[in-house]
C-alpha cells in the first residue's frame, strides 16, 4: 500500500520532478563538464547511447502489453491512423515552416537578423519533417493509449520517413542536397521499436506460459509502472547536462526559437484530438493520435542538421531547442488529454442514447 502512495505523489507532482532534474541537468553541464564530455563519447551514427538505452527501457514495459491479436483488430478502427497519418505528413511540416518564417523573418526581425532567421527556419523544417518514432510510446502510456494503435502508427511513419523526409525538406527549404544519416534512421528504427517489440513479446509469452494470463495482468506488469517515469526523468537529465552550454549562452534566442516550436506542437496535437472526437474514434486510440501527430523525431534532425549545415550551425541550435521543448510541451499535452477523458466518456453515451432513441422511434 505504501508503495502504491509513493507512486501516486511520485506521478502526481511529476511536472515538479521534470523541473528539477531540467535544472540539474543545466547545472551538472556547466559546473562538471567532464559529464557531458564523457556521455558525448558513448554514441553511435550521432544516437546517444545511454538516452537510447534509457528510452528502451521506458518503452519496454508498453511493448510487455501489446496483444499481438490486437494489431490485427487495429484495422476495424482506422481512423485513429488516419488522422494521426494525415497531421503528421499533410499539416505538421507546412504549419511549422509557416510558424517558423511568421515569427524568425516578421515578429522577431528586430531580434534576428534575416540570414540567421533563414537557418533557424531551416532548423524548424528539419524537426517538423520528422514525426517522433520514440518518445510517443511513452506519452501513449501516459494517456493510456491502445499500445497495439502506438506501434501500427510508429511502424507507419517510419516507413513514411524513408519516402517523404528528404522531398519536403527540399520542397521547403529549396535544398537539393541532403544527406540523410541513414545509420541514425536505421539504429532509432531497431533500438527504438525492433528491440523493445522483441523483448516484450518474449517476456509476455514466458510469463503468461509459465504463470498464465491473469499473473501476468494483475501482478507482473504492474511492477513496472514507475519504470516509464524513472527513465523519463533520467533521460531529461541526460538531455539538459548535454544543451546546457547552449541554453545559458543563448538564452534569448532559445526562448524566441521555442515559440513556433511550442506553437506547433500545440496546435498539431490539438487538431488531431479535435477530429478524433468529431468523428467518434475513442479515447485510447484518439490520445496517442494527437501526440504522435505533434511529436518530432529530435534524433534524425539534429543528426541531419549536423551533416548537413555542420554542429555549430544555427540550425542545430534550433533542432537542440526542440529537444528541450518537446518534454515539457508534451506532458502538458499529457495532462490535458487525460483531464478531457470525461468528455469522450459523456460523448459516447449521448450516441448511444441517441442511437437508442432512434432504434425506438424506428420501431
Amino acid at each position: 500500500m505504501e508503495k502504491e502512495k509513493g507512486i501516486g505523489f511520485f506521478e502526481k507532482y511529476l511536472t515538479v520532478w521534470v523541473l528539477l532534474c531540467m535544472a540539474a541537468g543545466i547545472l551538472l553541464g556547466r559546473y562538471v563538464p567532464a559529464i557531458p564530455g564523457f556521455l558525448s563519447k558513448l554514441e553511435y551514427a550521432s544516437v546517444s547511447i545511454p538516452i537510447a538505452i534509457l528510452i528502451w527501457i521506458m518503452i519496454y514495459p508498453m511493448m510487455m502489453k501489446i496483444d499481438f491479436q490486437s494489431i490485427l483488430n487495429v484495422r476495424k478502427n482506422p481512423l485513429g491512423l488516419v488522422i494521426s497519418t494525415g497531421t503528421s505528413w499533410l499539416i505538421k511540416p507546412f504549419l511549422m515552416f509557416g510558424l517558423a518564417s511568421f515569427f524568425f523573418y516578421i515578429v522577431f526581425n528586430q531580434l534576428i537578423p534575416n540570414e540567421l532567421a533563414r537557418q533557424y527556419v531551416a532548423g524548424a523544417v528539419l524537426l517538423g519533417a520528422a514525426p517522433c518514432t520514440a518518445m510517443v510510446f511513452v506519452w501513449s502510456h501516459l494517456t493510456k493509449g491502445d499500445p497495439a494503435h502506438t506501434l501500427v502508427q510508429v511502424s507507419i511513419n517510419d516507413l513514411i520517413i524513408l519516402v517523404l523526409f528528404v522531398p519536403i525538406v527540399t520542397f521547403l527549404l529549396g535544398i537539393t542536397k541532403i544527406n540523410v544519416p541513414w545509420e541514425t534512421l536505421a539504429l532509432s528504427i531497431v533500438m527504438f521499436v525492433v528491440i523493445p517489440l522483441v523483448a516484450g513479446a518474449i517476456t509476455r509469452y514466458s510469463v503468461i506460459h509459465q504463470k498464465g494470463k491473469a499473473f501476468f495482468e494483475n501482478n507482473f506488469v504492474p511492477k513496472f509502472d514507475s519504470i516509464t517515469t524513472a527513465g523519463l526523468l533520467l533521460t531529461l537529465l541526460i538531455i539538459f547536462t548535454f544543451q546546457g552550454k547552449a541554453i545559458l549562452q543563448n538564452p534569448l534566442h532559445v526562448a524566441l526559437i521555442a515559440v513556433p516550436l511550442v506553437l506547433q506542437n500545440v496546435m498539431t496535437a490539438l487538431f488531431a484530438y479535435y477530429m478524433s472526437f468529431k468523428l467518434n474514434v475513442p479515447h485510447n486510440i484518439a490520445a496517442p493520435a494527437a501526440l504522435i501527430g505533434a511529436s518530432d523525431f529530435f534524433e534524425l534532425s539534429v543528426a541531419v542538421a549536423i551533416t548537413v549545415f555542420g554542429a555549430n550551425s544555427p540550425v542545430v541550435l534550433v533542432t537542440t531547442v526542440g529537444v528541450l521543448t518537446e518534454v515539457p510541451v508534451m506532458l502538458m499535452l499529457v495532462r490535458f488529454v487525460n483531464n478531457t477523458r470525461k468528455n469522450f466518456k459523456a460523448r459516447d453515451e449521448h450516441r448511444k442514447l441517441t442511437e437508442s432513441k432512434q432504434a425506438v422511434e424506428t420501431a
